[in-house]
């Protein structure tokens, strides 16, 4: 499986900006991924050196139309702690 499939987007969250600094990224990734495929992906995607991975897994939310109800999605999320010697990721330089 491609990096590219496993981390879908950045979560850009007033928390996630707070991790920066510290070189603590938050992403959206694949539902069936786990911690050793996030921290294969992130490694090729941006060269960097990854020291750990912790997993979230969101429940969907209720949301109504009229009478009618449904979930949304679930998703997972990545919070990828970066090793002290590790370079940023230029994506995120930008914005903190």
């Amino acid at each position: 499986m491609a990096p590219e499939d496993i981390i879908l987007k950045p979560v850009l969250t007033e928390k996630g900006y707070d991790g920066i600094a510290d070189k603590v990224y938050t992403f959206k990734v694949l539902k069936t991924a786990n911690k050793t495929q996030i921290k294969i992906a992130v490694e090729k995607m941006f060269g960097v050196k990854v020291k750990s991975v912790n997993t979230v897994t969101c429940p969907g939310k209720l949301k109504r139309m009229g009478r009618n109800e449904g979930y949304t999605p679930k998703t997972k999320k990545a919070i990828v702690s970066l090793a002290e010697d590790s370079k940023a990721i230029e994506f995120f330089d930008s914005l903190s």
